[in-house]
């Protein structure tokens, strides 16, 4: 194991991984902007180093600034986190290059799942199910609407670069394409400095579902289950929650198995996530995040597995622990992403300082949070105050707890998202499994 790793990365996913690194023996060392002096990681760390200005680009994205950092910290490995340059191929070349070790997949594999176009063709090749569309970038608009003819509508155009609703456009009809086609374009060049776009055929009324991965250098590739990320704006989770309701036994077994043979047969390792559409019994690949996600505490919530310690032993180079008839989640676990931001006024982000924070706790009841009493919600930054998680036995249980985990939380000083949640846990739609990834944008 590691003596020293340096977490690339702010808020509640730094805490995260300081507090697996402190669990494991191993001496956790933060970053911080100017604005991030004072912040929680760095309190919680055993040591942290100034990387830059308060702005993104100046800082956690400068590459430069983070190895000087590690170098100047004598650390042994690099954990990126989740976004900034948590999927940045590059930048996990320039750490495998290094003297550092890589906490996540290796910089090729990386690339190939980065580039969607690319991630479609091997996972096809593995026998797992692709929306149909192309598996090559689409030259222009005339392709798309021959797409759109053959197939019908309504078509995504994708960014092949993209992720999180960045350089995704909904064609409804042939008058739209040569506008998306150029925004979608843009937006390519402008987030992931990638202008290649391609075409699939857009599921309107579907599920999104996917499922934690983790396999080591040993050969050995499991799958952790699926968690059900339905609930979302515009791409944007709002919700999670494990295991998904509504499927059946086979159908679990379906996508936990292609989910882990399609990183089984190419060289994945690491912690990832294999995402699907879900519609009328079919499940189709959609990408793959090759990092740890946002929501990967529900699914240690249910199996009791530590994801982030994991990441770090099979980074040193040991074994997985477990085997796959060694996992048996059990229970439903529900996460809620508390941020700042007004549901009322499209959920714009609202930045400000947490006059009084005081989480849920009791039976139950998990925080992952990146912030105190005191603390401000930076503008230059993800506006999310903390994720909280209620179990239960069944999934109605999970949801009054959840109620009860919404009710208890007290926020002040900052609009948040809880006034959302208590209403989605009121909703008769949501409460029976009958909304899809658009519900939320017909209701707001």
């Amino acid at each position: 194991m590691f003596d020293r790793v340096l977490i690339a990365n702010r808020g509640e996913i730094a805490v995260r991984v300081i507090q697996a690194c402190y669990d494991a023996g191993v001496t956790p060392v933060a970053v911080y902007s100017d604005t991030d002096e004072t912040a929680k990681h760095v309190r919680l760390a055993a040591e942290a180093h100034h990387i830059g200005a308060s702005v993104a680009r100046e800082s956690y994205l400068d590459r430069e600034a983070i190895l000087a950092a590690a170098q100047e910290a004598d650390v042994d490995a690099i954990h990126p986190g989740y976004g900034f340059l948590a999927e940045n191929a590059a930048f996990a070349a320039a750490v495998e290059d290094s003297e550092f070790a890589w906490i996540g997949p290796p910089s090729d594999v990386m690339a190939d799942f980065g580039e969607k176009t690319r991630a479609r063709t091997l996972m096809a090749r593995a026998d797992v199910p692709i929306v149909p569309g192309t598996t090559d970038p689409v030259p222009d608009a005339e392709e798309v609407r021959a797409f759109g003819e053959e197939h019908g509508y309504p078509v995504a155009i994708k960014a092949e670069g993209g992720g999180g609703g960045r350089g995704l456009k909904v064609v409804r009809s042939p008058d739209e394409i040569d506008a998306a086609f150029e925004e979608a374009r843009r937006e390519g060049k402008e987030y992931f400095d990638n202008p290649n776009v391609y075409v699939e055929r857009y599921l309107d009324d579907a599920r999104h579902i996917e499922v934690q991965v983790l396999a080591d250098t040993h050969g050995n590739a499991i799958h952790l289950g699926e968690r059900d990320c339905t609930l979302q704006r515009r791409q944007q989770k709002l919700m999670e929650e494990t295991p998904a309701p509504g499927l059946s036994d086979e159908e679990r077994t379906a996508i936990c198995e292609a989910a882990r043979r399609g990183i089984a047969e190419n060289d994945y390792v690491n912690a990832g996530t294999v995402e699907f559409l879900y519609q009328d019994g079919d499940f189709y690949f959609l990408e793959v995040n090759a990092r740890i996600q946002v929501e990967h505490t529900i699914t240690e919530a249910v199996t009791g597995i530590d994801l982030v310690g994991c990441q770090l032993r099979v980074a040193a180079g040991e074994k997985l622990p477990y085997t796959q008839d060694d996992i048996d989640p059990r229970g439903v676990a529900i996460e809620f992403r508390i941020n700042a931001e007004n549901p009322a006024e499209s959920f714009a982000p609202m930045p400000g300082t947490l006059e009084t924070y005081r989480p849920p706790r009791g039976f139950g009841v998990r925080v992952d949070d990146g912030v105190d009493q005191g603390d401000a919600i930076s503008p230059y930054y993800d506006s999310m105050i903390a994720k909280f998680v209620a179990t239960g036995a069944d999934r109605e249980k999970a949801i009054r707890r959840g109620q009860r985990v919404l009710r208890e939380a007290e926020i002040e000083g900052v609009p948040t998202t809880i006034p959302f949640h208590r209403e989605m846990l009121a909703d008769e739609v949501v409460r029976a499994n009958d909304h899809t990834t658009t519900y939320v944008d017909g209701l707001f």
